[in-house]
């Protein structure tokens, strides 16, 4: 109950339980990003229980954050052997153990975007091959040259993309058009990313560009 109330307080939407022999069931109502799961329960210990989720074709790839009181290597080397993608031992600080979720999360939504080809950054997930832009799961509404502006910030995430390289690389245009055309249309898309809007700066004098925190 503590933990789920940590994670909880984090913004996590999260779904618990006590009897391991309910958990693939209630897994795959669920369907979670991720399980956090005990080694020492009745009548089905941990290992056995992560074995069985990883042979469960709804549940397979959902990775694993085992909790556990033992802490040598052997046991260690089980819990990664049955396919855990991190290990905790107790006690521990919840503090900690919502870091390792974290990034946990973060490294198999980097994984995802990777094969499909997405962009993400920040909480923005660009998709070039249906040309849709979403902020936390919700579809954002840009236009075409709004999206290739998102795009090309998002190629080149840190790096100050001037006026003049921005008219060629997204309208086209020669240098000697008017720049206050992406003014414009930076000042429009930074009010259809709401909040996400601010991570796109502004470098005096010379262009934009994107910042992820």
């Amino acid at each position: 109950e503590l933990i789920e109330f940590q994670l909880q307080k984090e913004g996590f939407t999260t779904n618990s339980l006590s009897n391991p022999l309910e958990a693939i069931g209630r897994a795959r109502d669920f369907q979670p990003d991720l399980i956090i799961l005990d080694v020492m329960m009745p009548e089905l210990d941990g290992l056995r229980l992560c074995s069985m989720l990883k042979v469960d074709s709804q549940l397979k790839d959902i990775p694993i954050l085992f909790l556990t009181a033992r802490s040598d290597a052997d046991e260690r080397v089980k819990g990664f052997e049955r396919g855990a993608d991190d290990y905790l031992t107790k006690p521990f600080d919840n503090r900690e153990l919502v870091a390792r979720a974290k990034a946990i999360l973060a490294r198999t939504l980097k994984k995802k975007l990777a094969m499909t080809g997405k962009l993400e950054g920040g909480g923005i997930v660009l998709d070039p091959e249906s040309h849709e832009v979403f902020i936390h799961d919700e579809l954002v509404d840009l236009t075409h040259t709004e999206f290739r502006l998102l795009h090309l910030m998002m190629e080149r995430i840190g790096r100050v993309q001037s006026r003049e390289n921005l008219l060629v690389n997204v309208w086209n245009y020669d240098s000697d058009i008017e720049t206050r055309t992406v003014d414009n249309h930076v000042g429009r898309l930074r009010g259809k990313l709401g909040d996400k809007g601010e991570m796109i700066k502004t470098v005096r004098g010379v262009g934009y560009k994107l910042v992820i925190d």
